[in-house]
């Protein structure tokens, strides 16, 4: 299969970066290259381009694409978390804007075989880096009932998770879980009849929290904020497409506090804790899809663009 993927909030994404022709670039979830490629196109001689992606296939689609742009592009395969170790071996110190579209991508949702999806039977995998020894399997056949409860709960905000997870701790006493039909077939019976006919898919939920627990989605994205806007020259920007609440969250809480970290008590004259600003948030509300590109693509509806700006000190 051809690694396809359209690129959400493409143009509003590459904007918000204030491209600098000599500057330098991080795509931190490089895909099939969508949205460097873009970048790209607005950069002169002088400017660069870093990817980073864990995934093997999307480092051999965008190799691909990006090709004609030559030693103004280099890839690397890694975990965006890594991006400081990533830009010292590089020899780069600072960057002019980094990027993270944190969406799963169309390959990977559509490729059965790699376990993300829901809709066809395929092996219980959902690794974003296959070179991880750990699967979703591994979760779901090993997890306590209590830990399996607790992702569905905080990752998959499903309100059966309760019974989710009990029901998967009873049909693996018989047989372990080895697909995703097995894997579908015992959440659909833990949902009631009527909830399952009003809304989406019933396992959409508990696949997304597997996926977020296995490849520590949201510790990644959390841990890494601060990390990447350091990296930042001044003016530099920190772009990021998020694609469910408790990502967004993460993304507006930590640029809030990296535009306002002070800690001193609300009835302190001034500031005594010495913590600085170290920039400002672009976007007070996210930037959303138009409605074209929601038309266009329906996989962009939940995804929401935020733009942090590194400070001149």
């Amino acid at each position: 299969m051809i690694f396809e993927h359209k690129s959400v909030l493409l143009y509003e994404t590459v904007d918000s970066l204030n491209i600098k022709p000599d500057g330098i670039y991080v795509d931190g979830t490089l895909g099939g290259g969508g949205h460097a490629y873009e970048v790209l196109k607005r950069l002169g001689p002088k400017g660069r381009l870093i990817g980073i992606d864990q995934d093997a296939d999307a480092i051999q689609a965008a190799s691909g694409r990006l090709k004609e742009y030559g030693e103004k592009v280099t890839i690397v395969r890694s975990n965006y978390r890594n991006i400081k170790e990533v830009l010292s071996s590089l020899g780069i110190g600072k960057v002019d804007g980094i990027y993270l579209d944190l969406g799963v991508s169309s390959y990977q949702l559509d490729t059965a075989e790699r376990g993300f999806t829901y809709r066809e039977s395929a092996p219980l995998d959902m690794r974003m880096d296959q070179r991880n020894e750990k699967t979703a399997a591994d979760i779901v056949n090993e997890y306590s009932e209590m830990e399996l409860y607790r992702i569905i709960r905080d990752y998959g905000e499903d309100r059966f998770a309760k019974n989710i997870a009990k029901h998967i701790v009873k049909a693996r006493q018989e047989k372990w879980i080895e697909t995703t039909d097995e894997l579908v077939e015992i959440i659909k019976a833990a949902i009631p009849a009527r909830v399952r006919a009003e809304g989406g898919h019933p396992a959409k939920r508990t696949f997304q929290a597997i996926r977020i627990e296995l490849n520590h989605e949201l510790e990644v994205l959390d841990e890494s904020i601060d990390t990447m806007v350091d990296l930042l020259n001044p003016g530099g920007r920190l772009s990021i497409i998020t694609f469910h609440s408790l990502e967004d969250r993460i993304v507006k809480t930590r640029f809030k506090t990296c535009e306002n970290p002070c800690i001193c008590p609300p009835d302190f004259p001034v500031c005594v804790c010495g913590r600085k600003s170290r920039g400002k948030v672009i976007t007070r509300k996210p930037i959303v899809p138009s409605g074209q590109e929601l038309e266009e693509n329906t996989r962009s509806k939940s995804s929401k663009l935020r733009v942090f700006e590194r400070s001149g000190s």
